[in-house]
């Protein structure tokens, strides 16, 4: 078999394969010996009439198919293997017969390939850098939640609600004086507060006492996800059953030591270095986006579009274990709001687009600029998890996929590469 790779459109490559008359006379006897036991002709028993007779009773072209299919099940794999540095394919091939006689067979696949990027520059750029202050209020705050957590709750009679309570309701919502599919529940148990209902509603709720009913009036958001209740004026009747308040645990050492310190003191130290951790991490990550984003204002690559439905299909993967997590089924979710799979993924589409952008520029740059992970520093990540689950090193490597090693190797690749771009443009921090 001989074989060219010549550059297509929209990112993509024509892979254009050349068999000789012996590889396709031997693909079809192949092909016979494989699907011969699915033919009968009469006068034989069913899978010994031979090659010849069953291409006389059935037509000469029984078995191309089936022979085609071979051919590119066994050259296709190994010719991507001999190209590997000139191309990665992000997708699958779509397959033509060019030409076919019993002197040849020409076979044809279209490959989208990983694009290359063209980036404006990576250096001397004006950009925003992120820093965040850990505040004694913001620790105060995060204590507070904590007390909010563990609050206990008590079953309250003398009083209406407020927010901040637990309620247990009843409501059905109509529009236009008609109940629509999923605006009723009974004996739901909701949070004044929580925002887990559209605005409006669960303020309305407050001041409600035990046994009553009442009708509150909302307007669903322009942006709702439902198209039939968007920006939709609707009377919700409400019937509370019960309430649950909090009684916060004091600030004390009992309380300090339930959360894992011996006073007070110590749990504030403790809250602060956690807050100040998250707020380093939320300033890299933000700062690392704000440095790609600024870079790709001048970058431009002709993405396929396998590489932008490999990410709209991760996006919806990670929503969809969001809402398993949260107890809801995705095909619930979308017969709720009244769209399909397909359609909602289109709603990921632009940021698929960036992502895939960035993910090219980080990349490039690092190809351009020789970034490389040593075998000391691969060593280091993977003593540091060994570490993180009780085990040495070498334990710990036996255990390891491959592909975690790649991860390790990449992970510092992109450290290295962002230490480089800040060291290589002008971060500025806004006040």
């Amino acid at each position: 078999m001989k074989y060219t790779v010549t550059p297509a459109a929209n990112s993509t490559v024509k892979i254009k394969m050349t068999f000789t008359a012996t590889e396709w006379a031997n693909a079809i006897d192949k092909a016979y010996l494989q699907t011969k036991g699915k033919y009968a002709v009469n006068g034989f028993r069913k899978g010994k009439v031979p090659k010849h007779v069953l291409e006389m009773y059935y037509g000469k072209g029984l078995f191309y198919e089936d022979a085609l299919n071979l051919l590119y099940g066994e050259h296709y794999g190994k010719t991507l293997d001999k190209e590997k540095d000139n191309f990665t394919p992000v997708g699958d091939p779509v397959l033509s017969v060019d030409d076919i006689s019993e002197k040849k067979v020409v076979l044809i696949a279209e490959v989208p390939v990983k694009p290359d990027v063209e980036i404006e520059t990576y250096k001397g750029i004006k950009i925003k850098k992120y820093e965040y202050t850990v505040t004694d209020e913001d620790v105060e705050k995060e204590i507070d939640a904590a007390r909010e957590r563990i609050a206990e709750k008590v079953e309250v009679t003398d009083r209406a609600c407020q927010m901040g309570d637990t309620v247990n309701i009843d409501f059905m919502g109509k529009l236009d004086g008609v109940a629509f599919e999923g605006g009723t529940a009974e004996k739901y148990d909701l949070t004044l507060g929580s925002n887990q209902f559209i605005p409006g509603f669960e303020e309305q709720v407050a001041g409600m006492a035990i046994g009553e009913t009442k009708d509150i009036n909302v307007t669903f958001p322009e942006d709702y996800q439902a198209e039939n209740l968007k920006g939709k004026a609707t009377v919700f009747t409400v019937i509370l059953h019960s309430i649950q308040g909090k009684v916060l645990p004091e600030l004390n050492e009992e309380f300090a030591k339930k959360m894992g310190s011996e006073s007070v003191e110590a749990y504030r130290e403790k809250v602060k270095a956690r807050l100040e951790q998250n707020a380093a991490s939320r300033a890299l990550n933000e700062t690392e986006n704000s440095i790609i984003t600024e870079i790709a204002k001048g970058a431009k690559a002709e993405i396929p579009q396998a590489m932008i439905d490999r990410q709209t299909e991760s996006s919806l993967q990670r929503m969809e274990y969001n809402l398993m997590y949260q107890g809801i089924k995705m095909d619930d979710y979308l017969n709720y709001i009244g769209t399909t799979r397909d359609e909602y993924k289109k709603n990921f589409e632009e940021d698929a687009k960036k992502t895939v952008l960035h993910q090219l520029i980080v990349e490039k740059i690092i190809k351009a600029e020789n970034i490389q992970a040593t075998q000391e520093e691969i060593d280091a990540k993977i003593e540091e998890q060994a570490k993180s689950v009780g085990k040495t090193g070498e334990e710990y490597k036996k255990t390891m996929d491959p592909r975690q090693v790649e991860y390790i190797e990449s992970d510092i690749k992109v450290t290295k590469l962002f230490d480089f771009l800040q060291a290589n443009n002008e971060m500025v921090v806004e006040e």
